[in-house]
């Protein structure tokens, strides 16, 4: 306790994303927290997106999960990718602060949906190619630590990713979709645990919903029970 005491001293909490004081190790300052959408009350059962109107313990859909088949059952998402939402995707993904993978878990555990006995984390896999070089994948991070928290099994190497795909910035929903056909499929040894297993897909972002979709498909062709999915930030059209 006095080592611990001794470094809080020289090594104050800091903010994790713009540095000010806190209290608390990997927290938020109040101006940060307030700039970061985090997401509560009545959301989309198949997407997390937040709708208007009370929660009155119905499920609703947003206009998006109306009109597009989603193939998991239920969708969660924490927080809006806006604001410093955004950063913390940003700095997670493509800035080396694997430590945000820890505070992410946690914001996620909050919304995740009801995870049974048995269910499997499973994160988004990235090509080798993409892997190598940003030499850690962000999702599977995250769902290492959702895993031991929630009290599931992590099987990081369920899925994988032999064609490399562009990247989806900017795409349209059809080209997202088109692009990702046959891109994510079970391993051809570790995916023959997904058989009749609930499974919770993990990634950081859901924008059309593509990679999910296709991550899905591949847990049902394996045998998976049902497939649940839970991100850290959803895109809304307006952002």
């Amino acid at each position: 306790m006095k080592l611990q005491s001794a470094l809080r001293l020289i090594y104050p909490p800091q903010c994790l994303t713009c540095g000010a004081a806190v209290e608390d190790d990997l927290s938020l300052c109040g101006e940060c927290w307030r700039e970061t959408h985090f997401i509560h009350g009545l959301t989309c059962r198949s997407c997390g997106l937040p709708l208007p109107g009370k929660d009155r313990g119905t499920d609703m859909q947003c206009d998006d999960c109306m009109t597009i088949a989603r193939p998991w059952n239920r969708g969660a998402a924490a927080m809006m990718y806006r604001g410093k939402g955004r950063d913390i995707v940003l700095r997670l993904k493509h800035g080396d602060r694997t430590d945000l993978a820890r505070p992410a878990a946690r914001w996620m555990a909050r919304v995740a949906p009801p995870v049974e006995m048995g269910t499997l984390i499973v994160p988004v896999p990235l090509h080798w190619l993409r892997q190598l070089k940003r030499r850690y994948n962000q999702s599977a991070l995250i769902a290492k630590i959702l895993a031991r928290s929630l009290n599931a099994t992590y099987l990081p190497d369920a899925l994988h990713r032999p064609r490399a795909t562009e990247t989806m910035d900017g795409k349209s929903r059809d080209t997202r979709f088109a692009s990702l056909d046959g891109a994510i499929v079970p391993h051809h040894k570790r995916g023959q645990l997904l058989k009749d297993r609930s499974v919770l897909l993990v990634d950081d972002v859901m924008t059309s919903g593509a990679t999910l979709a296709a991550c899905t498909e591949a847990c049902i062709s394996a045998g998976a029970r049902q497939v649940d999915v839970l991100v850290l930030a959803r895109v809304s059209k307006d952002d």
